[in-house]
């Protein structure tokens, strides 16, 4: 068992533990991770933590060795009770039957459907940060990020805007369930936590989502939802289950991605203030920046699979069963893989990192993730003057989303 701890969420709210990475990749690149108790939360029995990029890369394009459905997506293993329901979620498939909901939903979430909002995209920025820019301060997640993919991604899906704020309410549940800010404990007849993803604590986001399925199947309007309802590919379409499964991933991948990559993007420019003039000046370099983003503050720090078989990764022996749990936060710091890689520069190329996935589950959201971020970056440039740190930075407590809670900035 490796000395190192990346388990502890705790450890990640102080920053992601670059140097206990490092000596991962170089030394153990497949480690056994204790899964140790964390607050009220139960001790497990433990995982494989893969750093290394290739390494990484080659988890994700195996699902016939490294699954997804065996035991879901995340480090915690769920309640047995809840994993069948927990596997009716695409993130939670394997193929052939994760690529017939991929192919549904590809046919909707099409990059010109997605190009159209792109003035909407930046009306909602410019109105955001132009709240902001006559006070010469904010607290830029509080203020401005946390709303900005919130409200593109509910006009997306065809969430009425009186229900928008519900988008954050179920986020900070699900993501925030270990965060001191965020957290909503629930403890059952047992007196232990009760599994945020588990079906009693999504029961009323499941209920709003058939709710909108039925308003959109009466009255379809110009959104993702009603494109989801009518879609079907190979005479099949989704079924009530399927579609609640959707709506709560576009609502909590959807949504908190582009949240914590936004103040992530715009601390690595403040924290490197010659890159950040360069891209002043030359906002040209703003797709090629976004990427280099992605890459520097990887918005989902990890991903578990479970072996599906007896394997070998890293030199390591890998039982049937066993946790494998990637480590995106590493993998983009891996000089295996990026020239100088704790150098962030907007022009780099290439950058073929990873914070969007890859093989079979890579981001059906990635193009919109992006067009988000490049659209909010221009405005920012544009709007602000250079800006400043103006406080104490604070991040989620969590082994799975790179979040910052927190970062005042002045200018």
């Amino acid at each position: 068992m490796s000395e190192v701890d990346v388990f502890d969420p705790r450890v990640f709210a102080r920053g992601v533990p670059h140097d206990e990475l490092r000596r991962l990749r170089d030394a153990e690149p497949v480690a056994w991770q204790d899964e140790h108790e964390v607050l009220d939360w139960p001790s497990g029995p433990g995982y494989w933590a893969v750093t290394r990029y290739a390494d990484v890369k080659h988890v994700l394009r195996t699902p016939e060795v490294y699954s997804s459905w065996l035991g879901a997506t995340q480090i915690r293993d769920p309640e047995p009770d809840d994993l069948a329901f927990i596997r009716r979620m695409i993130l939670n498939m394997d193929p052939p039957e994760h690529n017939r909901l991929r192919r549904i939903v590809s046919a909707v979430f099409t990059r010109r459907r997605l190009e159209r909002s792109a003035e909407q995209i930046a009306e909602r920025a410019r109105a955001l940060i132009g709240a902001v820019v006559p006070r010469g301060q904010c607290d830029l997640p509080v203020e401005v990020t946390d709303d900005f993919p919130l409200l593109n991604l509910a006009e997306l899906i065809g969430v009425p805007p009186q229900d928008r704020g519900l988008l954050l309410k179920w986020t900070n549940r699900v993501i925030g369930y270990q965060d001191p800010e965020h957290a909503e404990v629930v403890r059952g007849p047992d007196g232990k936590p009760v599994n945020p993803r588990s079906p009693a604590m999504l029961a009323d986001m499941f209920d709003y989502a058939q709710s909108l399925a039925e308003a959109k199947r009466r009255e379809p309007a110009d959104d993702l939802m009603t494109a989801l309802v009518q879609a079907t590919v190979d005479g099949r379409s989704l079924d009530d289950a399927e579609l609640r499964m959707f709506f709560f991933l576009m609502v909590i991948a959807g949504n908190d991605t582009v949240r914590s990559a936004l103040p992530g993007g715009v601390l690595a420019l403040v924290q490197h203030p010659a890159e950040y003039r360069r891209l002043r000046a030359d906002p040209s370099l703003v797709p090629s920046a976004v990427e280099e983003m992605l890459r520097w503050h990887p918005p989902v720090l990890t991903f578990r699979r479970t072996a599906a078989r007896d394997t070998e990764l890293g030199g390591q022996r890998i039982a049937a069963g066993d946790k494998v749990v990637v480590y995106f936060a590493s993998a983009h710091y891996d000089e295996r893989a990026f020239p100088d890689p704790y150098r962030f520069d907007v022009s780099r190329s290439p950058n073929d990192h990873l914070a969007f996935g890859q093989g079979p589950h890579l981001c059906l959201g990635a193009h919109f993730g992006r067009l988000q971020m490049r659209v909010f970056f221009r405005e920012f440039l544009t709007m602000l003057p250079e800006v400043r740190l103006g406080g104490e930075v604070r991040r989620l407590t969590s082994n799975f989303i790179n979040g910052i809670t927190h970062l005042p900035l002045v200018w």
